[in-house]
């Protein structure tokens, strides 16, 4: 990039070298034939060698002066009124006004040119990231207020002094399970937040995958017996190298997820594929044979509160940040996610982790 603003510049310099050359011959060229061609006149002019040079270099300042005054006059006004735009457009930006845009016939094939577009550029960012902003507030916002407007409204009733006993200890296990949801919101807020941070403590180590996915299995074994869910594990030995706390999530959240949204008596299977066992890299498959998930939703599967089921996430206690934090780690680790779906057929998650040579820096 340096080499390339390099070059430019010298370009620049070049370019405007070779234009003032040209303007000083041009005009010298221009006196000159204007000083014969009165001298075929019957103008009386010096025939002096030396007065005529002298009035030569005259005639071509002159010229010069001609050209060059309405000149510098049009491209000072030009810049002017580009500078302007410039200092307007900034001036919207810095009180927030996001919508600022630089019309493009207003703009100019120059240095100024490239300052207008990138001005545009910046502005439709940061227009992208104020809707973003807003649009994460909006939807933290009615996550706590549903919760607490079930915890008020029970809590009400709970004051009733004719509430029969079986009732009010409904109403405890309901308040009790929308404060758990809040909890869980401002857990994976937090963890999501420390996560997308540049300080987030990374520490990827060998360690055997399959041993991790089958304790995962293991820890999950109460939800997915209540269901009489059949799991399913095809796991050879694998050795990844990754940050095993943050991965543990990652497994944690995907097959929770399954469980939730397959019925009951179905099945789940985990597999992992290894083209070098001992160093990878490693697919990690977690399928199922739930609901399933519309075209239209695995596009935004991935983004912060997106629910593909508004209703049975909240029934399930869902607040659609569990896949975010999923994404967000697999990115950590330079790897990739993606999931194949059908309504009614089921869902895969694959986890696609690379060799230790081909991971990414953490970003």
């Amino acid at each position: 990039m340096i080499k390339r603003i390099r070059e430019q510049i010298w370009f620049r310099i070049l370019q405007a070298c070779i234009t003032i050359l040209l303007f000083f011959v041009g005009s010298g060229a221009a006196a000159y034939g204007l000083y014969y061609w009165l001298r075929g006149t019957n103008i009386t002019l010096p025939s002096s060698p030396f007065w005529g040079f002298i009035l030569i270099q005259v005639a071509a300042l002159i010229i010069m002066a001609m050209i060059a005054t309405p000149l510098a006059f049009y491209a000072k006004r030009k810049s002017e009124k580009t500078f302007n735009l410039v200092i307007t457009a900034l001036q919207r930006i810095a009180k927030g006004d996001f919508s600022a845009y630089i019309n493009p016939q207003e703009r100019v094939d120059d240095e100024f040119g490239r300052i207008i577009m990138n001005i545009n550029d910046m502005a439709i960012q940061l227009n992208e990231l104020e809707n973003m902003r807003q649009e994460f507030i909006s939807n933290v916002s009615h996550e706590i207020q549903s919760p607490l407007t079930s915890i008020r409204g029970f809590a009400r009733a709970l004051q009733r002094t004719d509430l029969e006993p079986d009732m009010r200890a409904h109403y405890l296990d309901i308040i009790e399970t929308e404060s758990v949801r809040l909890s869980r919101l401002s857990e994976n807020l937090l963890k999501l937040t420390s996560l997308e941070s540049k300080h987030h403590p990374f520490d990827p180590k060998p360690y055997r995958l399959d041993l991790q996915l089958k304790a995962t299995i293991l820890a999950c074994e109460p939800q997915w017996q209540e269901k009489q869910i059949e799991i399913e594990a095809e796991m050879p030995e694998c050795m990844v190298i990754a940050d095993e706390e943050m991965m543990s999530q990652v497994w944690i959240n995907l097959i929770h997820n399954s469980i939730k949204f397959t019925p009951a008596n179905g099945l789940i299977t985990v597999r992992v594929d290894s083209d070098d066992p001992r160093h990878g890299p490693a697919r990690i498959h977690i399928t199922d044979t739930g609901i399933g998930i519309d075209l239209k939703a695995q596009k935004h599967i991935f983004e912060r509160f997106y629910k593909a089921d508004t209703s049975r996430n909240r029934d399930i206690g869902g607040n659609g940040l569990g896949l975010s934090i999923v994404k967000r780690i697999v990115d950590m680790h330079g790897g990739g996610i993606t999931v194949k779906s059908a309504l009614g057929e089921g869902t895969t998650f694959t986890v696609a982790l690379p060799a230790p040579e081909e991971q990414a820096p953490q970003k």
